[in-house]
């Protein structure tokens, strides 16, 4: 960290930036500025479409679930948290319809989740300590690398602009507790620190009462410290960590046997350690240098019935760039090095090594004073699946008066690795040694369409993907090692639309979403939708403040989807979610507030079981889940600042 502090020439008097204009300064300071493009500029300046969670939207999913992130991302337009593991409650995030593996989750700007974020990262990051979340949507290798060509989340850190500690306690109707403390502390004009520490439990819950496991038991304890640095003319440093022990249990309850007689036992135990800075420091001649560096260490100890595996996964990032501006371009250009690790103690046959280092580029041209072309590569040379060129070109074009247009396309490849949305939920043990695979190749393109005119702004998205090469599993017959791993014969398409309108004046923000996708991959000799991937859903989201007070009602609506080995039905039922909130500021110290999650009480197991008859090939008792498995949810806390 010193030697890229020096690097930097941080310790050295840095020039001064010009002087922006005064109607600039104006400008963005009412304006969302995005750091997730490398250009850290405002949000309707990007030829690139970048979704933007605001910070009012992220306290509002505080209080729903301080836990974890899953309800903020899974209520974002064009995202859906995936449940992967029913038994432990894993999960991952899929955008516009593509398999949550491809989905690239950065902290900042670092890969601190894995470069392949495993199905549990999400259920372990609280929302307290984020600022926003930015959301760029299909193909990003050209701006992060191979394991982004479904899209990328970025969450940004909140700054310590004013002096706060708050604690948050929090308990749900299915005996769920959280504990948070969070402080934030300005020291003086340079220097300020943000400490994030938590403390989350839930009881094991069986609601259907048929001896399994539908909200798993978990214990997990964290804490996360942000330092920040920053001189005032444009140099600036971030050096966070993070530590989090998590136990989470789930299979058959305490008792209770699986339908063929013996108990079946599913649990994950994770350390994860992490680390990471980021600086800038601005240049002469109009150029910012930046850096950034992390470092990430999980530690799993997984139970499959009776099987365990341990094994270790563990990232290794640095990034160097320069940008700066010359006449109508403002360019960017760095060089990246990323190694993958996984090293497992009782299926070394996986382990693997990838190294990654790469080159990138951008500009960003001003063809006319409203249209503006961004064109970005980049070049990775993998050690083990050869070199990689990944393209992406968008254009903004502003009509007039409220109207935006902006179009992309790209290219990326993703690394194969031996773990899938099924194997996540098996294991490694039912699984073939890996042959000669393919890196799978994507190409994304998309359309938007925004008026925005104060109080309301709509925005509607046609997109379009092809993964070619994607990674499936195929039955052996073989009973030692049923499940093999292969390239798909054909491409998984993806196409779709999304529809966003907000009203947002004074004290009353209201969005209505909806989105439709249709997706199909190879099946024997002809195709098939993709399953979990429902062709209609929609929602509308209403937050009004009333003097002291808060309220919320939310509904969100998802249709009909393909499911997959369910030997219950072949499609999972429509079904409708309505949630409440209220939120009270007692004092100016202290915040009360109640929510009620599913008020309409689905439930999944309501009308089927959740564990098949007689396991799957893979061993694995559980269907998919389309649907929520705990029903209706109250939950209850305080926000206290001391």
């Amino acid at each position: 960290m010193i030697a890229l502090l020096l690097a930097l020439g941080l310790l050295q008097e840095p020039a001064p930036p010009p002087e922006p204009k005064e109607q600039d300064e104006v400008r963005v300071e009412e304006s969302v500025v995005v750091t997730a493009t490398r250009t850290d500029r405002r949000i309707e300046d990007e030829p690139i479409r970048v979704e933007v969670v605001p910070s009012d939207e992220v306290q509002e999913k505080i209080m729903m679930t301080p836990g974890d992130v899953s309800m903020l991302l899974n209520e974002t337009n064009g995202l859906r948290v995936q449940m992967t593991s029913p038994s432990l409650g894993g999960a991952n995030v899929r955008i516009q319809g593509l398999s949550g593996r491809y989905t690239q989750i950065l902290a900042d700007g670092l890969p601190l989740y894995g470069g392949q974020a495993g199905s549990m990262s999400i259920l372990q990051i609280p929302p307290m300590d984020l600022g926003q979340v930015e959301v760029i949507k299909g193909v990003a290798s050209a701006l992060y690398g191979t394991s982004a060509i479904g899209g990328v989340v970025n969450l940004v850190s909140r700054r310590p602009s004013a002096d706060v500690r708050e604690v948050l306690l929090n308990r749900t109707s299915h005996g769920g507790t959280d504990g948070i403390v969070w402080f934030a502390q300005p020291l003086n004009q340079r220097w300020g620190y943000t400490l994030l520490g938590g403390g989350h439990w839930q009881e094991r819950s069986d609601i259907d009462r048929d001896g399994w496991t539908d909200l798993p038991m978990y214990r997990r304890a964290l804490v996360r410290p942000r330092v920040f640095w920053e001189d005032g003319r444009g140099a600036s440093v971030m050096m966070l960590g993070g530590v989090t022990f998590e136990g989470r249990y789930g299979g058959t309850v305490p008792g209770a046997t699986a339908p063929d007689g013996d108990a079946f036992a599913e649990s994950v135990e994770t350390t994860r350690i992490e680390g990471g800075v980021v600086a800038r420091r601005v240049l002469r001649r109009r150029m910012v240098l930046a850096a950034r560096a992390s470092v990430t260490d999980v530690r799993h100890d997984h139970v499959f019935g009776a099987a365990p595996e341990r094994d270790r996964h563990r990232t290794l990032f640095g990034e160097a760039s320069v940008t700066g501006t010359a006449g109508r371009h403002t360019w960017v250009g760095g060089a990246a090095f990323q190694r993958d690790t996984y090293d497992s103690r009782d299926v070394p046959v996986f382990n693997y090594r990838y190294s990654v280092p790469g080159v990138f580029g951008q500009d960003d041209v001003v063809l006319h004073e409203r249209v503006i072309v961004s064109a970005s590569a980049r070049l990775d040379a993998h050690n083990e699946y050869g070199t990689f060129f990944s393209p992406r070109l968008s254009m903004l074009v502003r009509a007039g008066g409220p109207w935006a247009i902006r179009v992309s396309a790209g290219r990326g490849y993703f690394a194969p690795s031996p773990f899938t949305d099924e194997t996540e939920a098996t294991g490694l043990r039912p699984v073939q040694p890996l042959g000669v695979l393919q890196a799978e190749r994507a190409d994304s393109v998309s359309g938007d369409l925004s008026w925005a005119r104060q109080p309301f702004e709509v925005t509607g998205t046609v997109f379009f993907s092809r993964v070619r090469g994607a990674l499936t599993t195929i039955d052996t017959g073989d009973p030692e090692q049923p499940i093999a791993v292969r390239n798909a014969d054909g491409p998984t398409t993806t196409r779709g639309t999304e529809f966003i309108a907000r009203y947002h004046r004074d004290d009353l923000d209201v969005i209505v979403s909806h989105m439709f996708v249709w997706s199909t991959e190879p099946a024997g000799d002809g195709r098939r939708e993709v399953p979990l991937n429902p062709r209609h859903s929609a929602g509308l989201d209403i937050l009004w403040e009333l003097g002291p007070a808060r309220t919320g009602i939310e509904l969100f609506y998802t249709g009909p989807q393909a499911l997959e080995e369910n030997p219950y039905r072949q499609r999972g039922a429509p079904y409708l979610l309505v949630g409440a909130l209220l939120d009270v500021a007692v004092s100016a110290r202290l915040r009360v507030y109640v929510n009620a999650e599913n008020l309409t009480d689905v439930r999944q197991t309501s009308s089927e079981p959740l564990v098949r008859p007689v396991p799957d090939v893979s061993g694995q008792w559980t269907v998919d889940a389309w649907a929520p498995l705990d029903g209706r949810t109250i939950n209850a806390g305080l926000r206290f600042q001391f």
